[in-house]
């Protein structure tokens, strides 16, 4: 018992280690994007620097005409510095006040460069007009002198910009203004509503210090905790929102009144050598601030200025912004915190780098964020396993969906990611991830999506019996490496083909609805798939509307046991435990995320962005497209609303492929398009055996002939054939005559000719095709032949591929009742109900067949135990 116990601890403790092991990997990929985005924004702005002080020199060069060449290197320069700016400074940053609007900011954002005006450049007859640009949040504080007038419209331009480029909340404002008494910014008192903003007294100006100064050693101590050197180095390398609000002193001073004590100018040095690390930043006018690294200096003076960051090149300022833009982008920023923060957009799911994580140990991926701005990342792997997702019509079931799967494609890529997709609803939720006529990109993780199958359960079927022999085939693999999950696999097999299967079935219930074989065997495989899918990285995602009154569900423990992720949208109904009432309470667009099988205590409220935007997701599409391999090929769609066309290589002017090991080496007829996975045609084959003939029964004449032609047409395209046509049915005539013109070798009879046709039915060397539309209409003068060409004709290579109205047309063709009817070897039943097919079919009773649309029930009794559903392609109807 002892080394039992010891066993499984041990077990235990490498899977913490594996586990561990990917979080770091992880986290250390995040933490690499996020520094190589810092450095990147940082060398832009020592460039940005870097190409006026060029421009300064190109400028004074041209003045004294040393060089010729001076002209095009500052026409160079100025391009460069206009390139750098509108890196360094987009949107809301940079924009004049005329076209401005406030700029939200994406999650990995970091702050650049604020415009304060422009800088005019002359070369020869060209005059250019540079954006000039300092720094400031996570950079710099800003000492601003010079005439004050002038050095408060710069004040208040770069709050208003500051404000406009950060989320609500993120920026907090304290200013002191003993002269006016705040008045100098009294359109920013509209922040104040929401805690955002502090006006400091007169006589306050020492305890507002002295609280910097704490609270800058607070960030040192608790947050940075001497791991980061700065809380911008803290936001990089960390996932989720900004740990500690930016903190603006403005300090308005007047150099004739102002005098300040030894202990205030002390905190003040403080302040300046050590704020911008943990976010703290001084606006200074009317008092000189000691150099310093971190100080822009800044001289305003009758609309112009000069400062640090453009050096020699003269500014010209920026009229102020607007009194009225001010007080109303701090009214609908104190409105938008008030409220809470915005939730995340579709795009904020997407990472920084695209492709980076590997899903040997699972997937985990954000569907989108908490109430406080951090994204959720929820999870599948071995624990847990599978998902169960519902919610009622309009609760936003297909947007979750939506923002899952964009959220995983972004971060696998195919070789890592398999998406089996299924919507049993009337819609093509799941459409625009494959190739259409509006946009001929695909997502490259998906291999399989099926749309509009309400009415084809069969095919949930083919994908469940697809995902068994994937389960299969992994598991023989991991026997013979001696792996029992997915990690080790790959681990002991890194060449082979391993990705992770994630299967989304919408509306799952239409798929186990009835008390049919079809739900039988349904439930049978969803179980086999959840028990031991988990350990060959093949997950389930089912999701309903309401799932209260699926028995074939509910009613199997071992089943819904394995669905431990529960999500649950607004009023969903029994997808967390009967206790949890979290689902009844929460708003629109929201959703309860629970990975311990929907307990109480393990919810997560989770706000979900707009992933059913069309412009956003073809923009994350054609990105990831885009990166694809050559290899990679577009998805399967099957919609359950197309009819398939015959393909082109079954008709005689194409070239059939090798399926011998279809066929035999018999010719086979193709019928129509067997549903599953891989789309192929459902076949006949016509041997030199006895009832090797065809009987196409119903009343629907469009598609009785559209299965003659497409298997006329298919074993013409196969080799030498001759064809003997009879049509016997007027409304059958124009596809008849349309068959004939591609047909090679065809003669057609018409009821008058019926004589001629059988006197010239004899051996030719080659197989010989009698197609008879509407037999039953030859009358009883024909039946004694009729019945010897299908009992003989197989064996001298003579077929019947026929079409009788009724089955009981048929059955007194051949015989009456009690007549054998071993002459017809394979049916195609259209219009007919199930218990009509009993004298045909090996059920007693007949097969449960529920005729439906261009949909048939296919049975050759040389192949099948079972009839199977198939389409009939369109070949010649009136309608194509």
């Amino acid at each position: 018992m002892g080394s039992h116990r010891n066993a499984l601890v041990a077990v235990v403790r490498q899977e913490l280690a594996e586990a561990r092991g990917t979080a770091r990997a992880v986290l250390a990929a995040a933490e690499s994007a996020r520094t190589e985005a810092q450095r990147r924004k940082k060398l832009i702005r020592e460039a940005y620097a870097t190409c006026l002080a060029q421009l300064a020199e190109a400028r004074d060069a041209a003045k004294q005409d040393i060089l010729r060449r001076t002209h095009a290197e500052a026409t160079t320069l100025t391009r460069n510095v206009e390139s750098l700016a509108a890196l360094s400074a987009p949107g809301a940053a940079g924009t004049s006040w005329r076209y401005w609007t406030p700029t939200e900011p994406d999650r990995v954002g970091r702050p650049g460069l604020l415009r304060i005006g422009t800088v005019a450049y002359e070369a020869g007859e060209e005059r250019t007009k540079l954006p000039a640009l300092v720094p400031f949040l996570d950079h710099a504080h800003l000492n601003v002198l010079g005439d004050p007038g002038d050095a408060d419209g710069v004040i208040s331009g770069l709050l208003l910009r500051a404000l406009g480029t950060t989320r609500p909340g993120d920026v907090r404002l304290s200013i002191y203004d003993p002269e006016q008494l705040g008045g100098t910014l009294a359109g920013f008192a509209p922040l104040g509503n929401a805690g955002l903003l502090q006006f400091i007294s007169p006589g306050g100006l020492g305890a507002a210090l002295d609280d910097l100064v704490e609270h800058i050693c607070r960030v040192n101590e608790s947050v940075l905790a001497g791991e980061y050197g700065s809380l911008s180095e803290l936001t990089a390398a960390t996932p989720g929102p900004r740990p500690e609000p930016w903190h603006v002193v403005v300090l308005l001073l007047d150099p004739r009144t102002t005098n300040l004590s030894e202990a205030q100018q002390a905190q003040l040095s403080r302040i300046v050598r050590t704020g911008v690390a943990c976010g703290v930043h001084l606006m200074v006018r009317g008092l000189e601030l000691a150099p310093h690294p971190t100080v822009e200096r800044i001289t305003a003076c009758n609309g112009t200025a000069a400062c640090d960051t453009t050096g020699a090149l003269e500014v010209r300022l920026d009229t102020p912004p607007p009194a009225d833009r001010i007080a109303g982008l701090c009214r609908a920023t104190a409105e938008r915190l008030r409220e809470g923060p915005p939730p995340a957009r579709f795009s904020d799911l997407e990472p920084e780098k695209i492709w980076a994580l590997s899903s040997a140990h699972g997937l985990t991926a954000p569907i989108g964020d908490s109430t406080g701005g951090s994204l959720v990342p929820v999870r599948l792997g071995d624990d847990p396993p599978h998902a169960l997702i519902g919610g009622p019509s309009g609760s936003g079931k297909t947007n979750l969906i939506y923002a899952w799967i964009g959220s995983l494609a972004a971060r696998y890529g195919p070789e890592e990611l398999a998406l089996y997709l299924l919507d049993f609803k009337e819609g093509v939720s799941f459409a625009r991830f494959a190739p259409g006529p509006r946009d001929s990109s695909w997502l490259p993780q998906v291999r399989l999506a099926g749309i509009n199958v309400n009415g084809d359960r069969e095919f949930g079927i083919a994908l469940l019996r697809h995902l068994g022999e994937e389960l299969r085939t992994r598991a023989q693999a991991a026997k013979r490496y001696e792996a029992t999950k997915l990690s080790e696999l790959r681990a002991e097999d890194p060449a082979g083909d391993w990705p992770r299967i994630v299967a989304v079935i919408d509306e799952f219930q239409v798929l186990l609805a009835g008390r049919d074989a079809l739900a039988e065997e349904a439930v049978t495989l969803l179980e086999d798939l959840a028990r031991r899918g988990r350990s060959q990285g093949i997950h389930l995602v089912l999701a309903s509307q309401d799932v209260s009154g699926i028995e074939a569900l509910w009613g199997r423990s071992g089943l819904i046991s394995q669905f431990t992720l529960r999500i649950a949208l607004p009023k969903a109904r029994r997808i967390l435990a009967e206790n949890n009432l979290a689902a009844g309470v929460i708003p629109r667009f929201h959703a309860v995320v629970n990975a311990d099988s929907g307990v109480t205590g393990s919810n997560t409220v989770v706000r979900l962005p707009d992933a059913s935007d069309r412009s956003a997701w073809r923009a994350l599409q054609r990105k990831l497209w885009a990166r694809r391999s050559r290899t990679c090929e577009p998805p399967r769609l099957f919609d359950g609303d197309a009819v398939p066309r015959l393909p082109e290589q079954y008709r005689p002017s194409g070239r059939v492929p090798d399926n011998s090991a279809d066929i035999g080496s018999s010719p086979g007829a193709v019928l129509g398009e067997r549903i599953d996975v891989a789309a192929r045609p459902a076949r006949l084959r016509l041997g030199r055996m006895p009832g090797r003939n065809l009987a196409v029964l119903g009343t629907r004449t469009d598609e009785a002939c559209d299965v003659l032609a497409a298997a006329a047409l298919s074993l013409a395209a196969q080799g030498p054939a001759r064809f003997s046509i009879a049509c016997l049915d007027p409304g059958a005539e124009r596809a008849t005559a349309r068959l004939m013109a591609e047909l090679p070798h065809a003669d057609w009879y018409s009821r008058a000719d019926l004589d001629d046709m059988f006197t010239t039915l004899v051996p030719e060397g080659v197989p010989h095709y009698v197609l008879g539309y509407a037999l039953d209409a030859a009358g009883p003068a024909y039946r004694d032949r009729l019945r010897a060409l299908l009992t003989d004709g197989p064996e001298r290579r003579l077929h019947v591929l026929g079409w009788w109205r009724s089955v009981p047309r048929l059955r007194d063709d051949l015989g009456g009742i009690g007549a054998r009817l071993d002459t017809i070897g394979a049916w195609v039943a259209l219009d007919v109900q199930g218990p009509e097919l009993s004298p045909l079919s090996p059920q007693p009773g007949g097969p449960v067949w529920y005729p439906r649309r261009r949909r048939a029930l296919f049975f050759d009794r040389s192949v099948h135990r079972t009839p199977e559903v198939i389409i009939p392609y369109e070949v010649n109807s009136d309608h194509t």
